[in-house]
């Protein structure tokens, strides 16, 4: 049950539209499609340093204390909370794409690490979110790096959906600020259901 409400979960973000899918959306029609596929595979990257990270630093934490890692548990649902009702709160915005020269598919790919690794928002995230779903009696490590792989591939995957689809995207503005909002609101009501879900179930614990 709660792999299944991680994958749903992980999949509606996915396709949540945000600065990921812009960025590669942008650099498909300044530079064309060999160079949007690299940068998402160079975002994918780097979202797994985050999830590298993600993984040495809980096993840190639940080393030193279980009590400490139940603590992260807490303010990961919490976290999840926040987000959900900012989705809800954001007014709408159209996803823009801002111009990106172009500079070579190897360019775009190593950029692509470097934009993903110092985004402060997925590390966030991947604390808040990844520890919610281990087994406290299976190997930490190997949970996270697996739950972690399959954001990353679900993220990955969306965006090399959008490069493949990048100029039917961008023929109707309403039609995309529509999926837009949709999708925002669609993904903030998932994230206040996480968060409360997993805050009751852990008191049950």
């Amino acid at each position: 049950m709660s792999f299944l409400t991680f994958v749903i979960a992980a999949a509606v973000l996915a396709i949540t539209p945000g600065p990921g899918i812009a960025y590669v959306v942008a650099r498909t029609v300044a530079c064309g499609r060999a160079e949007g596929l690299a940068s998402c595979f160079g975002t994918g990257i780097g979202g797994m340093l985050h999830v590298l990270a993600s993984a040495l630093g809980l096993s840190l934490i639940v080393a030193q204390s279980a009590l400490a890692f139940n603590l992260v548990k807490y303010l990961g649902a919490a976290y999840l909370l926040y987000m959900g009702i900012r989705l809800l709160l954001r007014k709408d915005q159209a996803l823009s794409f801002e111009p990106v020269a172009s500079q070579g598919a190897h360019r775009a790919f190593l950029e692509g690490i470097v934009v993903e690794a110092f985004n402060v928002k997925t590390a966030l995230f991947f604390l808040a979110f990844l520890p919610q779903f281990v087994s406290p009696g299976e190997p930490l490590i190997p949970q996270l790096v697996l739950l972690g792989s399959i954001c990353v591939a679900l993220n990955t995957l969306v965006d090399v959906v959008a490069v493949f689809a990048a100029a039917r995207l961008l023929k109707s503005g309403v039609a995309r600020a529509a999926r837009a909002r949709l999708l925002t609101k669609a993904s903030g009501i998932t994230m206040l259901g996480l968060g409360a879900y997993l805050a009751l179930a852990r008191r049950e614990a």
